[in-house]
């Protein structure tokens, strides 16, 4: 019987439970310590009878387990608290970027099971072969997660670039795609996931969103509203207002890489002249620093380039130096017009962070009007170069908790 012909009673009742379940998964998944059944009836109103059979919903289902109880002093017997199950559904986190490709692998309660980076020149790459290679590297993490006992529940994949809400990937100037139809490409391998109700089997979106989402979640005590920079060859930002990823009108908000900092300055590979990752780039901070041509491989290059700024190097200080004067330039903007507080530099600048933020830090108090008494904070991100990758992981899992009927669907 389909929705539009049963009864109304029974589609009331399907959704009562969806609803019932998603609350009680909800407060399990942002309690700080594990809540016992009486506690998540007493937080959400619900009879212990309908928690009881909620929460036992959700344990068959292999979201929830029982943790030992904490002890006590009291009489009686301590009731068990409930924490999320790591041996169940799990998210697969993509990423291509310029040089490098990332798989991991998430669990239900945020932890990374599988992380590989393959490192490799993507640029002369079609975008067919890249998404071949990444293709096999997810082989491997399907495999290892089947042995830790996880489903692989859905897929995201973060592109340094403009997607749209279909996945087509419309401009990646850095890696030479432009009108890439991604999901179409990846229809030719087998699937990368698991079939689950209401969660994508693979969404496509710009890699600084989910870096600032994987961010946002790796910090919950952390600041709700934040710039996120990621500092590769390109330089994206995901912009968090409130808890929640600001995306623009069509999704393409936070191409700080492509704001001027020298309108005549030099010729970007988005057409247009003096962009900021042209100074503040990767490959435009370790040229500065004598590190290009050194037939180092780019993550060495940049080891290198922190091993020299640790020494005191003069070359090595001054390219990170301009960097960061042209990056604060860039920031002070986003500042002045979004009312931020906090800078997170993320990607390959999060080991940087000691020598970039006080440039940044200096344009800030000389470009932004509130700066004399509302200072900015500029610190490394949590989550490092890994940003992207386990945000994007993070974003399947967080779906399967914000809806966990169509999880248990599956496994019904």
């Amino acid at each position: 019987m389909s929705p539009a012909t049963a009864p109304a009673s029974a589609v009331r009742q399907g959704s009562l439970r969806e609803l019932n379940l998603a609350v009680v998964l909800g407060r399990i998944a942002a309690a700080e310590r594990a809540p016992s059944r009486a506690d998540l009836a007493a937080e959400t109103g619900l009879t212990r009878a309908t928690v009881s059979a909620v929460v036992e919903d959700l344990i068959s289902g292999r979201l929830v387990t029982e943790a030992d109880p904490a002890p006590r002093a009291g009489a009686g017997r301590p009731a068990r608290g409930l924490v999320l199950a790591g041996d169940g559904p799990a998210g697969l986190g993509l990423e291509i970027n310029v040089d490098y490709l990332a798989v991991c692998v998430v669990d239900l309660a945020g932890q990374v099971r599988h992380h590989t980076v393959h490192r490799a020149d993507l640029r002369p790459v079609a975008p067919a072969d890249a998404l071949a290679r990444l293709v096999e590297l997810t082989g491997r993490a399907r495999a290892d997660a089947a042995e830790q006992g996880l489903t692989l529940a859905g897929a995201a994949l973060a592109v340094p670039g403009l997607v749209d809400d279909a996945g087509l990937v419309r401009l990646a100037p850095n890696l030479g795609w432009r009108d890439v139809p991604v999901p179409a490409l990846l229809a030719a391998h087998p699937p990368l996931t698991e079939p689950v109700e209401g969660v994508p089997p693979l969404v496509v979106d710009n890699e600084a969103n989910l870096a600032a989402l994987g961010e946002l979640h790796a910090d919950p005590g952390g600041p709700t509203s934040f710039l996120h920079i990621s500092g590769e060859v390109g330089i994206g930002a995901g912009i968090v207002l409130d808890g929640a990823l600001f995306r623009g009108v069509r999704g393409w908000s936070g191409e700080i890489g492509h704001m001027p900092v020298r309108p005549e300055g030099r010729p970007c590979r988005c057409g247009g002249r003096g962009c900021l990752e042209q100074y503040a780039g990767q490959e435009a901070i370790l040229a500065a620093a004598g590190l290009i041509g050194a037939d180092l491989p780019a993550d060495t290059a940049a080891a290198r380039l922190a091993e020299l700024a640790e020494a005191g190097t003069a070359e090595a200080l001054r390219a990170l130096q301009d960097a960061g004067t042209a990056l604060g330039v860039a920031v002070a903007g986003v500042v002045n017009l979004l009312d931020l507080d906090t800078v997170v530099l993320g990607g390959g600048y999060a080991p940087l962070t000691p020598w970039l933020g006080p440039p940044v830090l200096t344009e800030i108090s000389r470009r932004v009007l509130t700066a004399a008494w509302s200072p900015v904070t500029v610190r490394s991100a949590t989550l490092g170069a890994d940003a992207a990758a386990v945000g994007a992981a993070g974003s399947v899992v967080r779906r399967i908790i914000a809806r966990p009927a169509g999880w248990l669907a599956r496994t019904a």
